[in-house]
């Protein structure tokens, strides 16, 4: 759709050296050009600078864990990137309407993500913040992913109560979540106050997994706050604009005063000069 001559897919293999048959489907269907069995820094680093086998991108986008985003931060200049994505992130907006199951399994589908991933609830529901823990503690058990979901809910996991959703979607704002989820009554009504965040999830028919793999134009979003000022990866990602300039003659002589002055005031003498030798007079 952007216009990108080839598109190029890295893929770290298994111990048996072998790339997920699902990946290699997706990049089947979406026509990927090349498919190269690394992943990493050194895929990244490949990917920038080029080797015997792996052509030199322009732009390298996807998420990755902290080694992938700091290759990304050092080639960044050599070539574009999407961002600086992670740890991962979700925040629950929820009144007395949400169901405590739910929130606790949302919470939990991103910790399992990562040790360093975030699951914040706030609420106007008193009851659902003080059961909270039990139910998450509960559906924790004989969790295959036990441990990175412990450690992820002790360490970044948060419950905030608040006497309304005024003060909710304010504290939201604040964080500018990757994720949030508005498990309320009229989500559509609060997501219009809402200024930040990567992606809104309206409902609890759309929790966050749906984003993960269906849902959305793009899951590559903005985490740690940048929200505030980033967006998803998008279609914009892999364009970019350039200006033509196209003055006429009669343009020119009708600016050319004010670009002098404005050269002479910078001190720049041969930006002046450049305007006056253009002979108004010829052609």
């Amino acid at each position: 759709v952007a216009g990108v001559n080839q598109i190029i897919m890295v893929s770290p293999a298994n111990s048996q050296g072998e790339i997920n048959q699902t990946v290699l489907a997706a990049a089947h269907i979406s026509k990927i050009d090349k498919v190269f069995r690394i992943g990493g820094a050194q895929a990244i680093g490949a990917l920038a600078n080029g080797t015997e086998s792996i052509p030199k991108v322009d732009v390298i986008t996807g998420p990755g864990n902290i080694y992938v985003t700091l290759a990304k931060k050092h080639v960044y200049g050599k070539v574009g990137i999407d961002s600086l994505a992670g740890p991962s992130e979700i925040l629950i907006i929820a009144d007395e309407s949400a169901k405590l199951d739910q929130v606790a399994s949302d919470m939990l589908a991103q910790s399992e993500h990562d040790p360093l991933a975030s699951a914040i609830l706030i609420t106007t529901n008193k009851n659902l913040a003080e059961n909270l823990r039990e139910e998450i503690e509960r559906q924790l058990i004989n969790h295959p992913r036990y441990d990175i979901c412990k450690k992820s809910i002790e360490d970044w996991g948060l419950i905030v109560f608040c006497e309304n959703l005024e003060t909710c979607t304010k504290l939201s704002d604040d964080f500018a979540p990757e994720h949030l989820e508005l498990l309320v009554k009229d989500p559509k009504k609060i997501s219009e106050n809402i200024n930040n965040a990567g992606a809104i999830f309206l409902g609890s028919w759309s929790p966050e997994a749906i984003g993960d793999y269906l849902g959305g134009p793009n899951h590559t979003l903005p985490t740690s706050g940048t929200a505030r000022f980033a967006s998803a990866l998008g279609v914009e990602t892999f364009m970019k604009n350039t200006s033509i300039i196209n003055f006429s003659k009669e343009a020119f002589n009708e600016t050319k005063s004010a670009v002098i002055h404005l050269a002479q005031s910078e001190g720049l003498h041969s930006h002046a000069q450049s305007i006056k030798n253009r002979d108004s007079k010829s052609s």
